[in-house]
């Protein structure tokens, strides 16, 4: 039986809250927390969310950096095909309370951590986003410059940071980044369903911009000319299998962002059964289509320019044509913006909007986590392949034990069952309340998964942990998942129905 308190009212003047439904808390809710009161998004809706999150350049640049490893072909398709649907799997599980309960990932936190521990995944995902979503601009603003060079090479003195520059980047750059960013807000200032129509739009026009790119340099070249190795086969036998788990768990880390908050995008679906359509379209089928494209298209500049270029923007550059090359790197660059959204702007807007929902809407989270993509510098994450694995392995490593903790308790300690009302309630005798509103079992299972999986990655030239810093995400979910398990029975009391 859920508890009634006063509809929507303050907690201290008992005045009525606009955008707050009878019956819930307003010190937990606003209209952009509260249950959906209809869901609408289908199968398509959620394909194209994973065609933009997918179609950018640095899911080319990762997809190519795969065929480059020293595997054979067949090896790093396999190993795409078993990333990819561990990802496709993981994304629905994540996904279930989430649809059902037509709330965000920080409000189905409050079941596990608590009507107020939530606070803490919330705001750990939203640093993360905050992190992904500056090195995100800033590889489509990179675009930017290589085209706006091409265009005006009287441009390229400024693109220069020792001449011309400062915090590590060119004023050119600066300029790139600036720009892109305001257009990233206004596109996030519309809302919801401008988001969903401008994402609808993103997937598809790469993939036709990418077939194009491809068919171009095949006409240059030749259809002998591709070649699905982009290296030196360097690995053969079992000396290939750790090559191969490496590069399943680089796929796993390069999405763990969105996947852990998927949540917040499969609540505007009609149902499940929609969500593990659009999944099995956008993941396994579309991720693999894309991957053999890029590396077509990639091994192809190898013949026509005479030497492999892993970036498509600097692809388009090259075409002697100022059409095809507005045209390509404009279409790059709108869906990195795609992917930035989705993933690195709507999520932390939810979570730093839970922290306070009556003071920080929505949109005012987007703009608080587009103020801090700019302070952190995101081109010094993001700039040699060291820097990007060990940013990919620090991420993994706070991700992955958030995902664990959510998957064991909403699994295997609840059996799938979850109480709607009672996470908008700061009544102590709540379903989610615990004690002084944080769960001690969540908390604790985060910190010691999280230790576990970043000791690796921090001390990995003092303890030669190289392997096991890839597989950071891996260890914090796992880890996670099992403390939690084992505490839950101490703090967690279930409903008679569970």
């Amino acid at each position: 039986m859920t508890e009634t308190i006063n509809p929507s009212v303050t907690a201290t003047t008992g005045v009525p809250v606009p955008g707050v439904p009878e019956g819930y808390d307003p010190r937990l809710t606003n209209e952009d927390l509260a249950p959906l009161p209809k869901q609408t998004w289908g199968t398509y809706n959620i394909f194209a969310f994973w065609m933009s999150d997918v179609h950018s350049v640095g899911g080319y640049v990762t997809a190519g950096s795969l065929f480059a490893l020293g595997l054979a072909s067949w090896q790093v398709l396999l190993a795409l095909l078993i990333g990819i649907t561990i990802v496709y799997g993981l994304c629905n599980l994540v996904a279930a309370p989430s649809q059902r309960a037509g709330v965000p990932y920080p409000v189905v936190c409050r079941s596990v951590f608590g009507v107020l521990g939530a606070n803490i995944p919330a705001i750990i995902r939203g640093l993360m986003a905050v992190a992904w979503y500056g090195i995100q601009t800033y590889l489509a603003s990179a675009a930017l410059v290589v085209v706006a060079i091409k265009l005006w090479p009287g441009l390229a003195p400024y693109a220069k940071v020792g001449d011309y520059g400062f915090l590590g980047l060119s004023l050119l750059g600066w300029g790139a980044y600036l720009l892109l960013w305001v257009v990233q807000a206004c596109v996030f200032w519309r809302g919801m369903e401008s988001i969903r129509k401008f994402v609808d739009f993103c997937g598809p026009a790469v993939y036709l911009v990418m077939f194009l790119l491809c068919g171009y340099l095949i006409y240059k070249a030749g259809w002998d000319s591709i070649n699905l190795s982009l290296g030196t086969v360097k690995y053969h036998g079992l000396h290939a299998v750790p090559v191969i788990l490496g590069a399943i768990a680089l796929v796993v880390s390069y999405f763990c962002g969105p996947m852990l908050n998927f949540g917040d995008f499969s609540r505007y679906s009609k149902s499940m059964a929609a969500v593990r359509r659009g999944n099995l379209l956008g993941l396994p089928i579309n991720f693999l289509a894309f991957s053999i494209i890029v590396v077509m298209t990639a091994s192809l500049t190898i013949p026509v320019y005479g030497e492999l270029i892993t970036d498509p923007v600097e692809t388009v550059a090259r075409i002697d044509s100022t059409f095809a090359i507005v045209l390509g790197a404009l279409t790059f660059t709108i869906a990195t913006i795609g992917i930035n959204i989705v993933a690195n702007f709507i999520s932390p807007a939810f979570d730093f909007s839970n922290v306070n929902p009556q003071k920080i809407s929505w949109r005012m989270g987007g703009m608080i986590a587009a103020a801090g993509s700019v302070v952190i510098t995101p081109w010094n994450l993001y700039n040699n392949p060291d820097v990007i694995h060990y940013t990919l392995e620090v991420l993994g490593a706070f991700i992955g034990p958030l995902f664990g903790v959510l998957i064991s308790d909403y699994y295997l300690v609840r059996k799938q069952h979850i109480v709607v009302d009672q996470l908008f309630t700061m009544s102590e005798s709540g379903s989610y309340w615990y004690r002084k509103g944080y769960n001690p079992a969540a908390v604790i299972a985060t910190v010691v998964a999280a230790l576990f999986a970043v000791f690796p990655v921090l001390f990995k030239d003092l303890t030669g942990m190289y392997t096991a810093a890839q597989y950071s995400w891996f260890i914090g979910c796992g880890v996670g998942l099992v403390v939690y398990r084992a505490l839950a029975p101490r703090f967690v009391t279930l409903p008679a129905t569970v």
